[in-house]
Formats: structure tokens, sequence, C-alpha cells
């Protein structure tokens, strides 16, 4: 039986954190001992756990006012993070996101136990300041692997950790038995196009609201759903009322499980400004919705295949990203024909193929410590799905 411990800061709404726990229910129900330790209380909880998995919830994110207390309350971390690893002797030890990757590290530092860290955003577009940047690039080759989620980002990884120990595995998605979920649906007059994000900046939803007031002045009988919840929605009411379509913009927050809406929907738009492996996506997509994202770094162009099952535009491009939806609000018949192909995330991004890659990480990881790894990085793009490696 293998003992993994998984680590990130919290098990709050977040897409890693949705992939995070989603790895932790598989292998429990494998058989395998899964505990998951986030920095956070379990009161930030959003995704419920497989009874299986168990849950230690350390209580220590708390906010530090000062550079000194940043300091002593990290310290304070890393102690009791490395008590509770030795705890419970794991095989190896999952990280997720890079502040708390070097947090990790740190506290299983000389300890015998495997060590894997994943970046889950795109780290050359998010900024994690300068002295988790320093950390992080001088502990990161300590890791016996690196996991990203793009071959974009491999260029990136491997530049501060060895090119051996450096892995592409893509989130995975799991398709949704029809009418499950459809409790969650809100009341929305059809059609109307539906995003999913968190309202924050980087989401590029502001972008979002500026192309569908552009395209809706000659479509009056369609509407925007946003879902998510963030920082920016009071600036994202206000600019939906300058625009003039308040009446057919709506906000109606965050769901547990949004598939009820998704499949109601006619047409998903992701408009971030970088992403690392968007799960929004993947999700709208195994559920037949035609797609349309900018083609920003990165992850939107090793999903969607341009013109067979949905629509790339350049980044941060408001008149190419309405000119698509417009286009794809008059034309029920290509919408169809994306839609169709579009479910195929579904089997080039399952559940089984992903945690497979996992696993062959974890058996290098593991049972060959001493040694450079047997499986080598990512040579090409994942249109399939899948994660080709040359071996020795």
């Amino acid at each position: 039986m293998r003992r993994i411990v998984f680590v990130s800061h919290s098990l709050s709404s977040g897409g890693a954190e949705r992939v995070m726990s989603r790895m932790a229910d598989y292998w429990a129900a494998s058989g395998w001992d899964v505990t998951l330790v986030t920095l956070d209380s379990a009161d930030s909880d959003f995704y419920p756990l497989d009874r299986r998995v168990r849950r230690v919830a350390l209580g220590l994110a708390a906010y530090s006012a000062t550079a000194v207390a940043a300091v002593v309350n990290n310290l304070a971390r890393v102690r009791r993070l490395r008590a509770e690893i030795l705890n419970h002797d794991p095989d190896v030890v999952i990280s997720f996101v890079d502040c708390m990757n070097v947090l990790t590290l740190m506290a299983t530092w000389r300890l015998s136990v495997a060590v894997i860290v994943s970046e889950r955003n795109d780290p050359r577009h998010h900024a994690i300041g300068p002295v988790w940047h320093r950390l992080r690039s001088r502990l990161y080759r300590r890791a016996k692997a690196l996991v990203v989620q793009s071959v974009a980002v491999r260029q990136w990884a491997e530049e501060i950790a060895p090119p051996s120990r450096v892995y592409v595995i893509p989130n995975p998605v799991s398709a949704v038995p029809p009418g499950e979920n459809e409790h969650d649906g809100i009341a929305v007059t059809k059609p109307f196009v539906v995003a999913m994000a968190r309202l924050v900046p980087q989401k590029g939803i502001d972008l979002l609201i500026e192309a569908f007031a552009r395209c809706a002045q000659t479509r009056a009988q369609w509407s925007l759903v946003i879902l998510g919840e963030g920082a920016e929605r009071e600036a994202l009411t206000e600019q939906v009322a300058r625009l003039g379509v308040a009446q057919r913009v709506h906000l109606p927050g965050r769901l547990k499980t949004p598939a009820g809406v998704l499949r109601k929907a006619e047409l998903f738009v992701l408009s971030s400004r970088h992403e690392g492996f968007p799960n929004a996506l993947l999700e709208a997509m195994c559920l037949g919705l035609p797609a349309i994202s900018f083609d920003c770094p990165s992850g939107p162009d090793e999903i969607i295949r341009h013109g067979v099952d949905g629509v790339l535009v350049p980044p941060e491009d408001v008149a190419a990203l309405a000119d698509a939806m417009g286009r794809l609000m008059d034309d029920e018949h290509e919408r169809r024909r994306l839609g169709e192909r579009a479910t195929q995330v579904a089997e080039r991004f399952s559940m089984a193929k992903v945690m497979l890659q996992w696993e062959q990480v974890i058996r290098e990881a593991v049972c060959h410590p001493q040694r450079e790894p047997a499986i080598q990085p990512c040579t090409r793009r994942m249109s399939d799905g899948g994660v080709q490696r040359s071996h020795d």
C-alpha cells in the first residue's frame, strides 16, 4: 500500500484544490493510505473528501502583518508541517502550489521521503514576490520531481530543476452522468453564454463583459452568466451597469456543482489573461459545450483543437473575442458541431489516464531515489491528452 501525504495551503474553491481533492479521493478509493494536510483550517474547505482520506488542518494560515512576523510564522509552519509528515511516515509527499511547495521542501529537509512538487499556474505570468521566488529557485532542485501542467511551462521548469525530473501532467476531467446536478440551475432565460472563474484580474472577466456588450447589441435575446466569486465583483458590477447590460449579465456567485447551469448554456467562454491548465474549460467541453478561449499562456491551446472542438482567439483581443462569440451565437449548426467533438476531452484527459501518469512519477521518485528518472519529460503537445516520454 502506498502512503501519501498531500500538502496544500487550503482546500478552498480553487482549481488546484479541486484537482488535489480528486486525486486524494481516487487513491483512497484504490486502497492507498492518503492524508491531506493544509495550513488553513477546515472551515475553509469547499470540496468534500472521500471518508477514507485522513484530513489534517493545521490552522496556521493567519495573515502576517510585518516581515518579521512572516518569518516567525513561516518557521512555525515548517516545524509543524515537518512533525505532521514524520507522524504519518509517508512514502511520498505531494505538494501543490508555489509557496506551499517551498515550505514543504524546507519541512522535509534531510528526511528520507520522496517529495514531488507541482506548479498549478504559469509561473512566467504569476508573481510570488522576490523572496519566495529566490527560495523556489534554490529549493526546487531538491524535489524528486517537479510536475507542471502544460508543455508551455516545461522550459521554465527545466531552468530551475534537473530536466529529467520535470514532468508535464494535465488536469483530469470526469464526465458528469446525465441528469446529475440539474437542481443547481438558475433562473436565466435561454439562450445564454456561460463563463466560470474566480472574479480576479487574471481571469479577464472584464474583457469578457466588454466583448459581450459589443456583440450583444444586435442579439437582444442572448444573456451572459458568470459563475464565480472574488474581489472584483464590485468593479465588474459597475462595469456591467456602465455598459448598459445590467439586465443581461448575471453573476450568481459560486456553485459547488455547476453542471446544471453549464448544460443549459449554448456557449462557454474562457477569457483569462493567463492560466495553468483551466479546469473550467475542461468541464464545460466535457458536457458538450462549444468553447471559445483566449489563446493565453498556458493550457487552452493544449485543450482546444482550434476549429475542431472549439475556437481560439488572440490573447486579450476583445474585438476578436466579440467577433467569435457573435459568429457562434448566430450559427446553431456550428455550435452543435463543435460541442459534439468537445466531449472527447473526457477520454483525452480521463482520470484514469492522468492518474496513471502520476503513478509513474511516484514510482520513479520512490523506487529510484538515487538516480535520474527513466521517464523523460514530455516531448510533444498533449493533443490526445497523453504525455509521451522517451525512455532510456
